[in-house]
């Protein structure tokens, strides 16, 4: 079964015509990422809440 995202947003980090990722969630509460250049076609990666809360962390920890 192929999970469905709602509510997909842009990243606030993305370039206007290209390196954009969108961000939506599940049902069930997972968070999926995909990339915008693929129109909603291509792959989705699925992260637990506590998964992207660690990815965020870690991201928002190499900008400084």
């Amino acid at each position: 079964m192929k999970t469905q995202y709602s509510g997909w947003r842009k990243s606030s980090h993305s370039t206007p015509d290209s390196e954009c990722v969108e961000v939506g969630r599940s049902p069930r509460g997972t968070i999926g990422v995909r990339d915008t250049k693929q129109d909603g076609t291509g792959p989705i990666l699925d992260f637990s809440p506590q998964e992207w809360a660690t990815l965020i962390k870690t991201i928002r920890s190499a900008d400084h």
